[in-house]
């Protein structure tokens, strides 16, 4: 079995598994040679050819233990028919959804077609793993998780607070349901898809998990994310599943409810504490600081060894506690893997 896989069902592998979440992305030389002739992020992530060479270029410099499909959370609410356009320097810019003329204008219908592209990026990977030798290597496929989908369709793009979502969530509960039932319901056969297509773990990004009352966290991470697990692995049994509630360990167990084989900690976290509150098979990933990892040198190495001390002997995947960012150098990257895969 994969190191990831055998991390995933409850085996303290060690070395542990490592990947970086954005692996795949503007810190690699070659990954700008590529982003430089294709005239928009949406027009990459939907050529197939394209998104499945980028999401093999940092497995072919640094054999990570997992390649993640090169995409994006937001191409959910594109497919359902949601404006989106990504603008220099602004990030995301989505026609922001206030009322249920915007929630009924989604259209789940045209989902698949318009995802159909990403689905064989998916089996490109997959091929393109094993005809160049990276047979331990598992490729994850992922979704945004539905609530934080909605901040971004509700708020327009992005936001330090997301106020407008929350706003909604409590004085507009049905409305605000009936968007994160539509989500739910798309998260759900856009991951199957994934998996059908041969992703071999998914990942649920729930980035803004943590702006979040506990019992809204409750009602809107959690018990959405337990029924996407449940619909998953009634269609694809034994699939393992990693949920990232970001800025959200300090509710880690009730997230552990939902049936992931995994939780994600991010930077802020204390993880030997997380780790504390979750069962003892239960995987851990994280939690290095990105900015850690662009110091490099001492600081990055102090901080590295002292996750894995915290981690050895039980289930763990090393990863960041957040996206990798562009100013990381690729040698900062490469001195990581060695720390790592020396335990």
């Amino acid at each position: 079995m994969k190191p990831l896989l055998r991390s995933l069902n409850g085996e303290a592998v060690w070395p542990p598994p490592v990947w970086l979440m954005r692996q795949a992305g503007r810190y690699l030389p070659e990954y700008r040679k590529v982003r430089a002739g294709v005239p928009d992020f949406v027009a990459l992530c939907t050529t197939p050819d394209l998104a499945a060479e980028v999401t093999l270029q940092p497995i072919r410099r640094y054999r990570f233990d997992a390649a993640i499909l090169f995409s994006d959370i937001l191409m959910l609410p594109w497919a359902l028919g949601h404006g989106l356009e990504y603008k220099q320097g602004e990030g995301p810019v989505l026609p922001p959804l206030r009322d249920a003329a915007g929630v009924e204008a989604l259209d789940p219908a045209r989902v698949a077609d318009r995802l159909a592209p990403i689905m064989q990026t998916v089996r490109l990977v997959r091929a393109g793993l094993a005809a160049e030798g990276f047979a331990d290597t598992t490729l994850i496929g992922f979704a945004g998780a539905p609530f934080t989908v909605a901040c971004y369709m509700v708020e327009g793009g992005g936001s330090k607070d997301f106020a407008a979502v929350r706003a909604m969530a409590y004085a507009q509960p049905a409305l605000f349901g009936r968007l994160m039932d539509v989500l739910t319901e798309a998260t759900i056969e856009y991951l199957s898809a994934q998996a059908s297509a041969g992703a071999e773990v998914l990942m649920l990004f729930d980035s803004w998990a943590g702006v979040l009352s506990p019992s809204l966290f409750r009602t809107h991470c959690v018990a959405p994310a337990t029924r996407i697990v449940a619909a998953l692995q009634a269609r694809h049994p034994g699939l393992p599943l990693i949920g990232f509630p970001r800025l959200a360990a300090l509710l880690a167990g009730d997230y552990a409810a939902t049936g992931v084989n995994a939780i994600g900690v991010d930077t802020g976290s204390d993880i030997a504490k997380v780790a504390a509150m979750l069962p003892p098979r239960m995987a851990l990933q994280g939690n290095l600081d990105p900015l850690a990892l662009v110091a490099g040198g001492a600081p990055m190495a102090a901080e590295t060894a002292s996750i894995l001390h915290a981690m050895k002997g039980r289930p763990f995947i090393f990863n960041l506690g957040h996206g990798i960012v562009p100013q990381t150098p690729p040698e900062h990257v490469a001195a990581l893997l060695e720390q790592v895969r020396a335990g």
